[in-house]
């Protein structure tokens, strides 16, 4: 007879309608600038802009809260963009030679509204197989495609049909040039399609080698031809249609005439190179504009002569030059121009062009120029910024923001920007915003390598840039600005290199860090009393508070030493970064407090900050220590690290270990895994019945459902790293009388829980408000328990649960009623999440309560815990505890608490994508904004988001609340009719795409 009974547990269906109304996983939408752009295109009726990446993604965008998205069915780079003006089309060229055309469509669920894949043209032709430029003529009807061969084709639209009684080849043109200009040579591709601006049907064809043909449509013959001597690059009309100009590969443009009379132009009007007299790189597109004081805008990517580049610099500089008259300016980026155009006047009774805004799409940013305000500057990007403007190092998410702290953020970041940027209004307006106000504030924090802190207004589906912190000011870095060479106007060359070319700095992305060490690691902020930590990645923990007045002070320093002297240590790493020692200036905002220095300065993997106790503990590969930022006094330094952690040492703690003691402790640890082997040999059977219940007995070790799981060994190398802090008012020493405690778990699976004795908590009173008794005494740390997990497995997350199996409320919460106070009558429990199981042990006993083997029952390993408060969608007064895991094979586990049943299970981010899952970042706690109370009883909206990257500049944000979506809803007015008789589109990012943007993570 068999022991066990596997049954099938069976589905309460009362159960399941309950986790229906609370759980719901939903990718809602993309934030951040699009990784990799390769085309742009700019609808001047809808005010819509469009932008194309290389993975096959396009992405529409209008006034803040406007956008969706469209993928292409293979990841193959957008090569080109063209919008049909005012009717919510438009045309892609991909690199594999293929046009699509895309339309905004509303179908029978108007919440599932999104851009529509229409049709598909795959261009193929004898004479060539590439599509070089594509032209939409004005009346949307024909699109001309312009071919490497030379050979120029049209196709009917919106059917995409090719028609052939309309096609140009380049023979035609050949044998209408003089007998001079062939020379046998071919004109080369078709670099250039520009329809006459005054005249529907008349096509400027510009070939490669410098021929440009005026080709009438209607009478399919050629009008002027223009010899070009010079490789042709761009072409553009001047609005009258009198001129037009041709830019080339030597960095210079033409300006040609057009006349009825003469049929064959050799010479232009003008030929100039702005930046010569030596070749200079090519002009690879040229606008020109006009104004109503009659002289011309000209547009064009600043070709560099080699005299004019700075003698420090060997690479390529990436310009663009506008020019008006005397006004001359060239804006130097950081990354490369992919593409840009003017936001002008289009109506056919204007007289002049009067272009507003100058809009350039970079690699890395989008840059908007006013070019209405004097001095042409840039406007502030409500969405589009660059996340990665320094890569980002971590992040943390913080909901539920208090008004006031909000407030005093945005003051901050107006003046951040000062006369930096200009104030006008943001261009590309199109389409309406349809989505409800936010609930509550949103927080997005994230941590650079350059050492700053970025605050993004995450509460709607813009992330808009709010304040940035920089925490290079508090040290002396390698890059200092006091320790800059002497002033460029004391040097007569670097003087005329500022006067001409007069360059200027734009945009934001900076990749290049000062100083590596600068690195944020670690974020944590109290909304209560704005208190903010920053740890780093040369040790460094600054503790700051947020002040609307711009001050000059010094920063205390103090110094903590997690080896506690051990003998025998050598730090084989970076030094620590020096602080300055005289006063520095801070800006209104965040300013540092107090600089905490971890020696060794490793850097920190964890901290912890507590504003009501006026407490901080950080970790790292060396241990962990707990700091009084009132007192300015080191409380606690605990070295975890284990002998053999030579990584995390970068030297041997003992240097007097002799070689006999080493084979000594290698043999020892053979004979004993020979004897933990034999152990679990069964007795050798003497019959077919033995062998058969000996496999039985083998079998009731391990449930066939569970994976055996070996113990980790002790002498793995960064056992000492500190992978988790937590502070908490509970149960340690006794039952009967709680306390505030200190939690830390390390890699080795070890944990440890301090009872601290912190004045002025148990009369009620702050440390911080108490009176000079008060001040004078310190905190005190006592070691309670030290508990070690049984496989050694990494700890991953600590949290203390009150009696009511709930998790305990942040500092301040409970204290000013912005949360119902903790159980603190029944018996407390900790929640021990390792990377292989989930595991509740009671308190102050320690001892298990109940587990769940993830690794066991799954195959996969925790990355990231998170405890949540999800609302019913049904019941306005239901509310559950969950926590949430995400594992190293991307999927989500939701688990109720404290009883860790598995609730549901979702599959978010591609086990391949180990950036992705790094990155991942929970809303805390998932409490939103309290409602109106009614009679004494205060409801709350819980929810919860989360953030994951899927490329160095872009976060995917997602759902897990089935009551709560942040996703675009907006609508779009068109000229075209729809088939549901409506004037109106309701457009809403599809939430069950299969992929994101950039073609990387599946749902």
């Amino acid at each position: 007879m068999m022991k066990f009974r596997f049954r099938r547990q069976g589905t309460d269906p009362q159960r399941e309608k309950i986790k229906q109304e609370l759980f719901a996983f939903n990718k809602t939408v993309e934030h951040g600038f699009p990784h990799q752009p390769s085309a742009l295109a700019f609808d001047p009726k809808l005010h819509l802009m469009a932008i194309g990446t290389k993975s096959g993604a396009i992405k529409v965008y209008g006034a803040p809260g406007v956008e969706f998205t469209g993928l292409h069915k293979d990841t193959t780079a957008v090569t080109q963009i063209h919008f049909l003006p005012g009717q919510g089309r438009l045309l892609s060229l991909l690199d594999d030679n293929t046009i699509h055309l895309w339309e905004l469509v509303a179908g029978l669920n108007r919440n599932s509204h999104s851009l529509a894949h229409v049709s598909l043209f795959f261009f193929f032709s004898l004479s060539a197989t590439r599509v070089t430029v594509l032209l939409l003529l004005k009346s949307c009807d024909l699109l001309c495609i312009g071919t490497e061969g030379g050979g120029v084709y049209f196709l009917e639209l919106p059917r995409l049909l090719l028609k052939d009684n309309h096609t140009l080849p380049q023979d035609q043109v050949v044998q209408s040039l003089p007998d001079d200009y062939r020379c046998g040579k071919s004109l080369g591709p078709v670099e250039a399609l520009q329809e006459h601006p005054q005249q529907a049907g008349k096509i400027l064809i510009g070939y490669s080698r410098g021929l440009v043909v005026l080709w009438d449509l209607s009478s399919r013959h050629i009008g002027q031809l223009f010899l070009g001597k010079q490789q042709l690059e761009s072409l553009v009309w001047e609005r009258s249609g009198n001129l037009f100009v041709s830019s080339h590969n030597d960095g210079g443009y033409a300006v040609w005439p057009v006349t009825n009379g003469n049929t064959c132009n050799q010479q232009p009007v003008s030929s100039t190179i702005p930046y010569g007299p030596f070749p200079c790189k090519a002009i690879s597109k040229i606008l020109w504009r006009t104004t109503q004081t009659g002289h011309y805008l000209q547009l064009r990517p600043y070709p560099i002569p080699q005299r004019w580049m700075p003698r420090a610099s060997y690479g390529d500089r990436h310009c663009l030059t506008i020019q008006q008259d005397k006004d001359h300016i060239t804006l130097d980026f950081t990354s490369r121009v992919i593409d840009f155009f003017t936001i002008h006047s289009i109506e056919p009774d204007k007289e002049f062009d009067d272009p507003s805004a100058l809009v350039v799409l970079l690699e890395e940013e989008l840059v908007v120029i006013d070019l209405q305000t004097p001095g042409w500057p840039s406007l502030p990007t409500p969405y589009l910024a660059p996340l990665h403007s320094s890569a980002i190092t971590c992040s943390c998410h913080i909901s539920s923001v208090p008004p006031k702290l909000w407030e005093r953020l945005v003051n901050a970041g107006k003046a951040q920007q000062g006369r930096q940027q200009a104030h006008g209004s943001w261009p590309i307006c199109g389409g309406k915003n349809l989505a409800p106000p936010p609930k509550q504030q949103e927080l997005l924090l994230t941590g650079h390598e350059d050492g700053t802190v970025r605050f993004w207004d995450a509460s709607g589906v813009a992330l808009t840039p709010l304040y940035k912190l920089s925490t290079a000011n508090v040290f002396h870095t390698d890059c200092d600005p006091s320790d800059d060479p002497q002033d460029p106007s004391d040097d007569p060359d670097l003087q005329q290199e500022e006067e001409w070319p007069p360059f200027r700095k734009v945009g934001c992305f900076d990749p290049y860090s000062d100083d590596p060490r600068l690195g944020i690691q670690k974020i944590t902020l109290c909304k209560y009393s704005n208190k903010l930590l920053v740890a780093g990645t040369a040790g460094q923990v600054i503790v700051l508070g947020l002040s609307d007045e711009r001050s000059d002070h010094l920063v205390d320093v103090s110094v903590v030493d997690l080896l506690q002297d051990r003998e025998g240590f050598t730090w084989k790493g970076h030094d620590r970064l020096e602080p300055r020692l005289k006063p520095a200036p801070f800006a209104p905002g965040f300013q540092p407090l107090v600089l905490v220095q971890c020696l060794p300065p490793a850097s920190v993997t964890a901290v912890a900050l507590h504003a009501e106790w006026n407490l901080i503990s950080f970790g790292t590969s060396h241990g962990f220590g707990l700091f009084d930022y009132h007192r300015r006094n080191a409380v606690l330094a605990r070295c975890t690290l284990h002998p053999n952690d030579s990584l995390a040492m970068e030297g041997p703690l003992s240097r007097v270990k002799s070689l006999k003691k080493s084979l000594r402790q290698s043999f020892r640890r053979i004979r004993k895994s020979r004897v933990s082997g034999k152990k679990r040999t069964i007795t050798t059977p003497t019959s077919k019945v033995q062998e058969a219940n000996a496999a039985l007995a083998e079998q009731e070790e391990v449930a066939p459902v569970q994976r055996r799981i070996e113990p980790r060994s002790a002498d793995d190398s960064l056992s000492g790293v500190v992978r988790c802090l937590c502070f908490a008012d509970t149960f340690l020493r006794d039952g009967t009388h709680h306390g505030p405690t200190l939690w830390a778990g390390t890699n080795s699976g070890s944990v440890y829980a301090y009872a601290l004795e912190v004045p002025g908590i148990g009369t009620g009173r702050a440390c911080e408000r108490g009176g000079p008794s008060e001040s004078s005494v310190c905190v005190e740390a006592v070691l309670g328990k030290e508990i070690q997990l049984m496989h050694r497995a990494p700890v991953v997350s600590i949290c203390v649960l009150d009696g009511r199996g709930k998790p305990l409320p942040d500092p301040y919460e409970a204290s000013q009623d912005l949360a119902i106070a903790p159980d603190m009558t029944n018996t407390h429990s900790v929640l021990i999440a390792s990377e292989e199981q989930l595991k509740v042990f009671s308190l102050p006993k320690v001892s298990a309560k109940t587990k769940f083997k993830l690794t066991a029952h799954e195959g996969c390993r925790v990355r990231k815990v998170a405890l949540v408060v999800f609302s019913s969608t049904a019941q306005e007064d239901y509310s559950e505890h969950t926590l949430v895991c995400l594992t190293n094979m991307g999927d989500m586990h939701l688990f109720n608490i404290p009883g860790l049943r598995p609730q549901v299970r979702y599959d978010c981010i591609r086990k391949e994508d180990i950036s992705g899952i790094a990155s991942c970042v929970f809303t805390k706690n998932g409490q939103g904004e309290k409602k109106t109370r009614f009679s004494g009883l205060s409801v709350c909206v819980y929810f919860h988001t989360g953030f994951y990257l899927i490329s160095p500049s872009e976060y995917e944000r997602f759902s897990l609340s089935a009551k709560v979506l942040t996703e675009p809803v907006c609508s779009v007015q068109l000229d075209r009719p729809l088939d549901q008789n409506i004037s109106t589109l309701t457009l809403t990012l599809n939430s069950s795409k299969k992929k994101s943007a950039n073609g990387t993570n599946e749902n």
